[in-house]
């Protein structure tokens, strides 16, 4: 009686727990499904990004001479070939105190004035387009004290205090470029004297001035030019230039590079890697075998993608240059796939090299920006259309689904408890019945017997 109700609470609940089985399974295949498209399309958009940066998709500066300076591409997308010849890097003003006993040695309180401009010989000319910053020194303050409130001050300059032979020194260092000098004038508190000595002018202690701050001097191309500092961001269109020596009579050339090869081995790989995810989405919105097929998030992508070969990467791009991923010679198949124009790639490189480059930069616009955007529109959880929305319906289901599962089973139970009580007392009188039965057939037997 225990195995039929058993038996019988299974059976009555078999159908419903296959089916929220089968949905179950569903359920997880179409989570895996979306996951994966998800996590391909967001690892896609991640390469691209690292190739983008890597530099060689675009056309890059570099200098023959790279002790002279190092080169680096600028906002713009430069082109062309440039001589440089750096006669003088750019330096900031350092300075030295008098000397003290020791870092620790008190140096009198009141207030230190730096005012800034152009220090030449013994003169100091002040540089309107700067205010003077004072500091106060207060009462106790050591050498190595008055070099922190320095630094805590923000202006430009910094201090350290440095040991040499004959004791103790403050030095001070100010920013590159000439307008940058600085002289020092000190107010003393009445009665704690000290900071005098830290006082400084050209013209009263020039042995004290280890160097000037002078600008950088360099021709471009022969024509005489100079910066304040050695870091010069769109010399030129699209040149960034960090100068780090010197070579009068010597020009270094700067040749911008020519990325043709590396687009097109880009433009191969871009393919590959969207067919791959491409035969995916195909394979898992197909309407009669695909677990996504009905679902809105991966439709989408499916949409996205057949358009994304003629939508529109650079908006500004003038007439003639390169506006599109077609231009590229991306191209989509019949079936969503995608393949590459080599012909009409060669012909846009060799027509626009310029414009080819300036797809391939960070900026807001571009190849890697265009598919990030896509990649994001695609995954984001705000949109109902998206996978990352669908990963939200689908791991909601499969919650229900779960707690389904759950009340089946506990109502199967209830079943088969219900079932073995009532069966139990059917036993007990089957029981009964059998035992008077068998008492009547023992007395059937004994009357039999005493008539024979």
């Amino acid at each position: 009686m225990a195995g039929l109700a058993q038996s019988l609470a299974s059976a009555s609940f078999a159908t419903k727990i296959d089916r929220n089985t089968s949905r179950s399974e569903t359920v997880e295949r179409q989570i895996s499904a979306a996951s994966t498209l998800k996590s391909t399309l967001l690892q896609l958009a991640s390469s691209i990004g690292d190739r983008v940066r890597a530099g060689d998709l675009s056309s890059q500066p570099e200098i023959s001479n790279p002790m002279v300076a190092n080169a680096s591409k600028g906002a713009a997308t430069g082109s062309g070939t440039y001589t440089l010849e750096v006669t003088q890097l750019a330096t900031n003003q350092v300075l030295s105190s008098v000397p003290f006993a020791a870092a620790t040695t008190l140096a009198g309180s009141g207030s230190l004035t730096f005012r800034f401009g152009t220090v030449a010989g013994g003169a100091f000319n002040a540089d309107p387009g700067q205010t003077p910053a004072t500091v106060a020194i207060p009462a106790g303050a050591t050498l190595t004290d008055v070099a922190g409130v320095i630094n805590a001050a923000g202006m430009g300059v910094t201090a350290y205090v440095a040991t040499g032979t004959d004791g103790a020194h403050l030095m001070l260092k100010g920013q590159e470029g000439e307008v940058n000098g600085f002289v020092i004038e000190a107010a003393e508190t009445l009665g704690d004297a000290g900071l005098a000595a830290l006082a400084w002018t050209p013209a009263s202690a020039p042995a004290r001035l280890h160097s000037s701050a002078v600008n950088a001097q360099f021709k471009l191309d022969g024509l005489a030019m100079t910066s304040a500092t050695n870091k010069i961001s769109d010399l030129v269109p699209g040149l960034n230039l960090n100068l780090n020596g010197t070579n009068p009579g010597s020009p270094a050339t700067i040749r911008f590079s020519d990325p043709a090869t590396s687009v097109t081995a880009f433009m191969n790989d871009l393919v590959s890697a969207l067919n791959e995810l491409a035969v995916q989405l195909k394979t898992q919105t197909d309407p009669l075998t695909g677990d996504l097929a009905r679902d809105s998030g991966a439709r989408a992508m499916r949409r996205a993608f057949g358009q994304f070969a003629g939508s529109t990467v650079m908006p500004g791009a003038l007439s003639g240059e390169p506006a599109t991923l077609a231009d590229l010679g991306l191209a989509t198949n019949r079936d969503g796939t995608f393949r590459l124009d080599s012909t009409r790639l060669t012909a846009t490189l060799k027509s626009a090299p310029q414009g080819v480059a300036a797809m391939f930069t960070t900026g807001l616009h571009g190849v890697y920006a265009s598919f990030d955007k896509l990649s994001r529109s695609l995954t984001a959880a705000t949109d109902s259309d998206t996978l990352a929305a669908s990963l939200i319906r689908l791991t909601a289901q499969k919650q229900d689904l779960s707690k389904e599962a759950a009340k089946l089973v506990e109502a199967q139970e209830k079943l088969r408890a219900r079932l073995s009580r009532q069966f139990a007392g059917t036993e007990s009188r089957v029981a009964e019945s059998r035992s008077t039965l068998s008492f009547l057939k023992n007395q059937i037997d004994a009357w039999n017997a005493k008539r024979n």
